[in-house]
């Protein structure tokens, strides 16, 4: 069974602020919940096969294509800074100019 230390001890890595009521009820709900957990580790699971997903999931996205832009001087005009026809990027990595 989970004591009152175990339950503040929790909450507090877990940056979680718990009032007097809750925590008189979290001991015996945790250890509930504990108690069943331990109940499913007796199944008997070597039939079982690894899934990630208790029901299967398809991707609804669409495909992902290239596509070439028509006017390429009208994106380099829009550009909030450039240099020929490329895009002038601040410099993240290395040191600063």
């Amino acid at each position: 069974m989970i004591d009152l230390e175990q339950v503040r001890k929790v909450a507090h890595l877990a940056r979680l602020e718990l009032t007097p009521e809750d925590e008189a009820k979290l001991p015996e709900q945790l250890s509930a919940i504990l108690d069943y957990v331990e109940q499913l580790s007796e199944l008997n699971t070597d039939d079982v096969l690894p899934t990630t997903r208790a029901i299967d999931v398809s991707n609804i996205t669409r495909p992902d294509t290239q596509k070439t832009y028509g006017d390429r001087q009208l994106l380099l005009d829009n550009a909030p800074d450039r240099e020929d026809d490329y895009f002038r990027v601040p410099k993240i990595l290395g040191e600063s100019e």
